[in-house]
């Protein structure tokens, strides 16, 4: 079991979410271990939740909603406790990124965060640290809840052809993500291009950047360096911004023949290859 330790609600998310956590689990007069038996965890879990020292997945966080009945009390707060995990200089494009109405984006190294599987999530996460790698593979898959709304974003993605070609995680884990974006046709509002070596110089060479549209805000611009990203709505920097990405657009594949590449890539670099073990999340 884990020792308690005074919490303040008012610190952090995390804080405020481990705080409900430990009165609605003693109200229902529950120690830890039997909460983790009927959650299918173990007591120490919990205790480590309520402490502050473990982030709750969304999955738990519906599960701890189903055992203590609380109406979805959890599965409202764990979005604000992994938007909390995010970099602080990253939080401010997250919370843009969920209220945009239109995304384009061009990529030249990853697959965009919101299209990512989350096991290409994890080895792209994980490659410098495996601290608290858990709970930033779980921030970033609850970015991608903005896909799964009612209404949600209208999103071009062109990935220069390196994305695919670029080893990401293992053979399997790059199986995997080659499909799910195929697996994405389905979705009209979300489009694939792949901008392909034959290109040669491009539009896109002086790197990475995404373009945020608002039915009601002024539009942004984002890109990022090695230390952090950068947002501006100057009108000079949305006009290049679009200009560049007008050329990727025109010098990319349709989206047919984009497609096929995939698939093709999928199948000639990454097929037939034995399944790689998954990690355990709380």
């Amino acid at each position: 079991m884990v020792q308690a330790r005074d919490i303040d609600p008012s610190a952090s998310p995390l804080d405020y979410y481990g705080y409900e956590l430990r009165r609605l689990r003693e109200a229902a007069g529950l120690k830890q271990a039997q909460l983790g038996s009927i959650i299918f965890c173990t007591g120490s879990l919990i205790g480590m939740v309520e402490n502050g020292r473990r982030v709750p997945t969304r999955d738990f966080s519906e599960r701890v909603d189903a055992a203590l009945d609380t109406g979805g009390h959890f599965s409202r707060l764990v979005g604000l406790v992994l938007r909390s995990v995010l970099p602080t200089w990253f939080q401010a494009y997250a919370e843009m990124e969920a209220r945009a109405a239109y995304i384009s984006t061009f990529q030249a190294q990853l697959v965009y965060g919101l299209l990512q599987t989350e096991e290409y999530a994890r080895a792209v996460l994980g490659v410098r640290s495996e601290g608290e790698l858990d709970a930033k593979v779980a921030a970033r898959m609850e970015r991608q809840r903005v896909l799964d709304r009612e209404n949600p974003p209208l999103m071009w993605v062109v990935l220069s052809e390196a994305v695919l070609h670029q080893e990401i995680g293992g053979r399997e884990v790059m199986r995997g993500q080659l499909a799910h974006l195929l697996g994405l046709r389905g979705r009209e509002w979300v489009q694939v291009q792949i901008l392909p070596f034959e290109a040669g110089a491009h539009a896109g060479l002086p790197g990475t950047f995404t373009t945020l549209r608002f039915d009601n805000d002024p539009d942004i611009v984002y890109t990022e360096d090695f230390v952090q990203g950068h947002m501006t709505a100057n009108p000079q920097a949305l006009r290049e911004g679009s200009l560049r990405y007008d050329h990727l657009q025109a010098a990319a594949l349709s989206l047919e023949d984009s497609a096929a590449l995939i698939a093709r890539v999928m199948e000639e670099r990454y097929g037939h290859q034995p399944a790689l073990g998954r990690r355990d999340v709380a």
